[in-house]
């Protein structure tokens, strides 16, 4: 049984990230996408979106020590927010082990109760999901003229995108499809666990319900948009850095970046894979030619993830350098 669990929770994830990106990139010309990097893109925009990837994990930092406060766990800021760095950087290597990570850190250095953590992070995911659900509506009401346009010009129907869809496109979907099934199978077993005893279920309960009882709702939901508009600035400044996106408008920023956002549910490190296809697909909608759509999300996506990586690597240094708070 565990090596099974190894596999399919290890394996299986960069499996499926690595077969979708092979089916992407497939007889790609490698020393053009290094020419793009090296002559063709502006670095000094994607130096600029990287304080916005930092900003938006400090704000989730912040957030999640302000919701443990109502239930009487104080962790130190800093803590709070090193673990959030040592998080995205391990669901590289494990899809959604970061949030176990995150609470093993608090647990480890500010004897921060682990179930009563659990709670807050369902808790959080909870918001993050009816957050992004409430933009994507309003992307859609905001983007559907440009839409509309696009199918009348192009004479496209659901009919003929359906019949255009080749084999390995509906393939792709029909993995990711699973893998979303397999991934709810062990949230449900991680729960399961949890549940079988009754005092650590109500510890979990504990942190779900402690944001009725957070002291100032307004930082709460500014930390909470401080989160998603750092990821957009984050991700929409890297279209500044080639001349074929530069000029779309934040208009098909938003709607790749609510595409995105939802293409990473799948658990492949990062997103790696459905997050590629998924960008692609939708900047191919707005005119983007194919390849250059293929250069942009390898490139945005390659460096974002060094710095995540990178920001992991400081947080694993930094954490072995800060004493164990035994007052807590």
């Amino acid at each position: 049984m565990k090596i099974s669990s190894i596999i399919l929770k290890i394996l299986m994830p960069l499996f499926l990230g690595g077969a979708i990106l092979y089916w992407m990139y497939r007889g790609e010309d490698w020393q053009q996408i290094r020419h793009v990097m090296t002559d063709k893109m502006d670095w000094t925009w994607m130096l600029l979106s990287f304080p916005f990837g930092i900003l938006a994990q400090m704000f989730r930092g912040w957030r999640w020590r302000q919701s443990l406060e109502p239930i009487g766990e104080h962790p130190r800021t800093s803590v709070s927010i090193h673990s959030i760095f040592l998080s995205y950087a391990a669901s590289l290597l494990i899809p959604r082990v970061g949030e176990f990570t995150r609470c093993g850190v608090l647990k480890r250095y500010d004897n921060i109760s682990f179930p009563k953590a659990i709670g807050t992070v369902v808790t959080e995911r909870a918001i993050d999901s009816l957050l992004v659900m409430g933009i994507t509506a309003i992307v859609l009401l905001l983007e559907m003229s440009t839409f509309g346009m696009f199918f009348r010009k192009t004479g496209t129907n659901l009919h003929t995108i359906l019949h255009g869809f080749s084999w390995a496109g509906y393939l792709v979907v029909a993995i990711c499809g699973i893998a979303i099934l397999i991934l709810l199978h062990f949230l449900l077993r991680k729960l399961s666990i949890y549940n079988k005893v009754k005092a650590t279920f109500s510890n979990i309960w504990q942190g779900v319900m402690s944001l009725r009882n957070v002291r100032n709702i307004p930082l709460f939901v500014f930390f909470t948009l401080g989160i998603w508009v750092s990821y957009f600035l984050h991700y929409y400044l890297t279209f500044y850095c080639f001349d074929f996106t530069a000029d779309l408008g934040i208009g098909c920023a938003l709607v790749t970046f609510i595409v995105g956002s939802i293409a990473v549910i799948v658990p492949t490190p990062n997103g790696a894979g459905p997050w590629h296809f998924a960008v692609k697909t939708m900047l191919i909608l707005y005119g983007v030619a194919d390849e250059h759509a293929l250069y942009f999300v390898l490139i945005v996506h390659t460096v974002q993830t060094m710095l995540v990586v990178v920001l992991g690597i400081y947080a694993w240094l930094a954490l072995s350098f800060t004493k164990v708070n035994t007052n807590l």
